[in-house]
């Protein structure tokens, strides 16, 4: 009732038969109502009756600056007050000034309208504009709607528009309609409704004024209601269940403006709607409770043209505002002579006039400002503008089918060609030049001329991208058909969805589709890291594509999501197997961990794949698919156990060979006899730690030392029992800087920088360490060694040759050394809140202060990954180094690697693996064979693969997390072996 009484002080003879009319929201939201309503008195005191029904016209020219236009122009402002003008096509600057003048010169200020369905670029050149409704109506996402309904209210008002007549509420659900299809946001009343909605409440929350169109809907159709008035032969339900459906959405959204259409629907009323009583006041006004502004479409239309008095007629039926009739004159004449016949009264002019002019109000034209040209064209184009283009083509992609998991691809499979169907190779680069960066993919461009040649081409591949950026794709078909049935084939739509109805066998026989509507280049980039497992697809196919499709067909892929098969299907007990999940967070209720990935595969096949908890306990981040993880020593078998491995498989150097003779700088040492052999299994009598950072330390600032076992007041940081660390010390400038420079290059935290030649430096200090008899020890600096052997045979630095040889062929896309260089820091998982020796949190960095000091690339740490790529690391070792279709290392290297043990220890070659004799130190459950073989990693990682069950357990942490120093929670309470217990207790037999 409130509403109720707002509407009647905003808009003083605006009285509704009902009380539960939906008031539209841009009056709701006029705050000073008085000031409203004297603004509009004031300006209907001052004109005539005919002035005043010049105020329910919208003038149409074009934005052209001669003197004849602004002559015309004048006419319609001056002697005809029209209440608004539409301008057609033309240039932005023209229109600008046209606008300018015309309310310079106007007694009332003008509502400029605007006809921009898909932005101001439907009209004036050199603008932008967006998606077309077809293309938006696949988004899922229904806010970037309403940021698209906002950012075109922006563009409007910098150019002095009020009001766009958009959008566009028809159901497409008619191939055969002429004029709407692609207009419309699809063929679901409810998904185009909730569009409608969205794009409404963007564009009038931001000031300008939307009107939907074109009531009582035009999807249904067969004929153009420019050339000739179209019918809706439907009974009442039909109507109200799909053509109504959006507009009752649309007024429920609190809509300004309702178009009505040139349409005859015989079951709400005679005649065209656009001049129909029962139409417009029964219908519209009446039971959907409609109050906002009625707008005819555009009269000089054929579908309406014919009618005498078309102007006069359509207020009669209820319009408020009539659109663009041919002859202004004669038919403001027309109005005038049903006043005086008093098939109108003046009480309905003046009603309509106040209605006009409370909207004009509201849209703030009672203080109307001259439009800036300065500068416009720059104010207009903005990064958030184009940031908003981007994000909505890339949500409307849609991956119609993928029947063969081509989505992502398999990138350790090779063998991979893409075929361009495009005008040129230019046209389609950017789409193979994302590919090819990251695997190696062929590339041929389609001739017709020459498909015989394309067809020999690809016979021996294994897999076809194929790239349609041509509509005229029928030349093709028989080939593409040939090829889809004889392997994978992924279909990729570069332009109108339409498309793929002129080749249905070929979309049947793929197994891929995707639309992705454009082929502008930061869509051909954003689909190829939808097979890069790089980027995410929800779109959802906004109409039916004829025997192919249906609405709403659509797959979701999202590299975060995990993946995994049934257990059963490997003889795995899901339901034992489920019970990982209360260890899991158990883990974290005892504060062993924030947050953890597990994995567990066997017969290659993930039967269990879950994320748990958050990066920190505060829980901002949760734990996601692809987050990154700082592995410590998984290092030495992700990483330096695989450069050992390939180059003892290629002959370089013997288990039994001694180091130093790759390393000179071992020679005349007391190191010189330590065998490869001797590093890999822990056994060459190098000490278990050294502080190799305290050479970057200025020991002078510590008072007392740099650690201390008892806390005073120099030492109160508490690091493990009965160590105490300085609270404040300063670093050696002679090795560390706080900028970085090219004498500092190497990054070890957020500002701090280590000299080039530090590493060297460790190198040396290990050289000089006194060796304590060659029995077992577990050290870090027998695989730093192993890192100077590696980098001296291979000629490169190791995370080189790593990536090179391994991790980029097997398409291991996040795995790397300083992961910052290619990953955001909000992916990376952090291993430390407050380092002691650093400072502040360790995000993308390194733990291992000796991994650290090397530059983030060492023997024994530094690598950060994802359980995925731990997995397919390990799934490598399991099939005897191959991985894909492709060999790695030899059978018989991967047997003697993974099977060779130590006499005096647990230890493998580079590998650890459970200790059957001391089951309470085992790294693993009782239950795990002998034959299995892994490592653990100190910031809460290990990975376990077991050649006997054909298993493999990854285990992913930050343990570290908040602190180092506190209890080992992980370790105390078994978690990791609990979990690999319930592994092998669902394994049925």
């Amino acid at each position: 009732m409130k509403k109720r009484i707002l509407w009647c002080i905003l808009c003083a003879c605006l009285v509704s038969t009902s009380l539960f009319a939906q008031e539209p929201a841009l009056l709701s939201r006029v705050h000073d109502t008085e000031a409203c309503r004297k603004w509009v008195d004031g300006q209907m005191e001052k004109m005539t009756l005919k002035q005043k029904v010049g105020q329910l016209f919208i003038y149409t020219l074009q934005p052209v600056t001669n003197q004849y236009s602004k002559n015309v122009l004048r006419k319609m402002v001056d002697d005809y007050g029209v209440g608004g003008l539409l301008f057609t096509g033309g240039e932005l600057r023209k229109q600008v000034q046209m606008t300018n003048y015309a309310q310079a010169h106007a007694s009332v200020p003008l509502m400029v309208t605007f006809d921009g369905e898909w932005g101001l670029g439907m009209r004036l050149k050199d603008t932008s504009s967006f998606p077309y409704n077809r293309v938006l109506g696949c988004i899922q996402n229904d806010s970037l709607l309403y940021e698209y309904g906002k950012e075109v209210a922006r563009q409007c008002r910098l150019i002095g528009v009020q009001i766009n007549f958009a959008p566009v509420a028809d159901v497409d659900n008619n191939p055969n309609n002429p004029v709407i299809n692609f207009r419309s946001f699809g063929s679901d009343p409810k998904r185009v409704a909730e569009k409608v909605a969205a794009y409404v409440k963007g564009l009038e929350e931001n000031g300008v004024m939307a009107v939907c169109k074109h009531f009582p809907g035009h999807g249904d159709t067969e004929i153009d209601s420019h050339n000739a008035l179209p019918e809706l032969n439907f009974d009442r339900a039909r109507l109200d269940s799909i053509e109504l459906y959006p507009f009752k959405k649309a007024i429920e959204a609190g809509i300004g403006g309702v178009m009505v259409g040139h349409l005859h629907a015989p079951s709400l009323g005679e005649g065209p709607a656009s001049i129909s009583q029962e139409v417009i006041m029964h219908t519209l006004i009446d039971e959907l409770c409609f109050h906002g502004l009625v707008v005819t479409d555009a009269l000089e239309m054929k579908g309406i043209a014919g009618h005498d008095d078309v102007c006069a007629r359509a207020l009669i039926a209820g319009n408020d505002v009539v659109l663009s009739p041919r002859n202004l004159k004669k038919e403001i004449d027309g109005v005038m002579s049903a006043l005086k016949k008093g098939r109108l009264s003046e009480a309905d002019i003046d009603r309509k006039c106040r209605k006009v002019l409370s909207f004009k109000y509201a849209l703030g034209l009672s203080s109307w400002k001259k439009v800036e040209e300065e500068g416009l064209a720059e104010k207009l184009v903005t990064p958030e503008l184009l940031s908003l283009q981007q994000e909505l083509s890339k949500a409307a992609v849609t991956v119609l089918k993928d029947s063969s998991s081509l989505v992502p691809l398999d990138l350790s499979v090779s063998g991979t060609v893409l075929l361009s169907v495009s005008s040129s190779l230019s046209e389609a680069y950017p789409f193979y030049h994302q590919l090819k960066q990251t695997f190696p993919v062929g590339w041929l461009h389609a001739n017709v001329d020459s498909l015989d040649a394309v067809e020999a081409r690809l016979r021996p591949t294994q897999r076809v991208l194929v790239a349609l950026h041509s509509d005229k794709v029928e030349p093709y078909a028989a080939l593409l058909e040939k090829l889809a049935k004889d392997k994978p084939l992924a279909l990729i739509c570069f332009g109108d969805m339409k498309m793929l109805e002129k080749i249905p066998e070929v979309v049947r026989h793929a197994s891929t589709v995707i639309l992705a509507h454009s082929d502008e280049k930061f869509v051909q980039r954003h689909v190829a890291d939808l097979f890069l497992d790089n980027a995410y697809a929800d779109g959802r196919l906004s109409i039916p594509l004829s025997g192919l499709f249906k609405a709403g067909d659509g797959l979701t892929v999202d590299p975060e999501a995990p993946r995994q098969y049934s257990p059963e299907d490997v003889g795995m007990n899901a339901s034992i197997l489920s019970q990982i999940d209360s260890i899991a967070e158990e883990g974290i209720r005892l504060k062993a961990y924030p947050g953890c990935h597990v994995m567990i595969l066997r017969e290659g096949l993930p039967v269990y794949n879950k994320c748990f908890g958050s990066y920190t306990y505060e829980g901002k981040e949760a734990v996601k698919e692809n987050s990154l993880y700082d592995l410590a020593s998984l290092t030495k078998v992700t990483a330096t156990l695989l450069a050992v491995m390939k180059l003892y498989d290629e002959g370089k150097f013997g288990l039994t060979d001694r180091v130093a003779d790759y390393l000179p700088i071992l020679k005349k040492t007391d190191k010189s006899r330590i065998t490869v052999q001797d590093l890999l299994f822990h056994e060459s009598g190098l000490p278990a730690y050294w502080p190799f950072y305290e050479k970057a330390v200025d020991m002078k600032s510590c008072k007392g030392g740099l650690f201390r076992k008892k806390p005073d007041k120099n030492h109160t940081l508490k690091l493990a029992e009965n160590v105490y660390a300085c609270n404040d010390f300063r670093y050696n400038p002679e090795w560390v800087s706080h900028v970085p420079s090219a004498e500092y290059p190497l990054q070890v935290a957020d500002s701090l920088f280590l000299r080039s030649d530090f590493s060297k430096n460790i190198v040396e200090q290990i050289v000089k360490l006194p060796l304590k008899g060659k029995s077992y020890r577990y050290s870090c600096l027998n695989f730093m060694l192993l890192k100077e052997m590696v980098e001296k045979i291979a000629g490169m630095p190791m995370d080189v040759y790593l990536d090179s040889v391994f991790y980029a062929p097997m398409g291991l896309r996040h795995t790397a050394f300083l992961p910052l260089r290619k990953f955001p820091k909000e992916q990376i998982v952090p291993s430390v809140e407050t380092d002691f020796l650093r400072g502040g949190k360790l995000q993308g960095f390194v733990q291992d202060e000796a991994a650290a000091f090397m530059g983030g690339v060492s023997g024994n740490a530094g690598l950060f990954s994802t359980t995925q790529d731990v997995a397919r690391i390990a799934q490598m070792w399991l099939d005897k180094g191959i991985c894909g279709d492709r060999r790695y290392l030899s059978r018989a290297t991967c047997e003697l690697f993974t099977t060779l043990k130590s006499r005096d220890s647990r230890r493998g070659l580079g590998f650890d693996k459970p200790d059957a004799e001391h089951t309470d130190n085992s790294p693993c459950s009782p239950e795990a064979p002998a034959s299995v073989f892994g490592h653990t990693g100190f910031t809460g990682t290990c990975v376990w693969t077991d050649p006997d069950n054909e298993l493999i357990f990854v285990f992913l942490s930050n343990r570290t997390y908040p602190s180092v120093y506190e209890p080992n929670n992980l370790v105390r309470y078994n978690i990791r072996t609990r979990m690999q217990q319930v592994m092998y207790q669902s394994i049925l037999h």
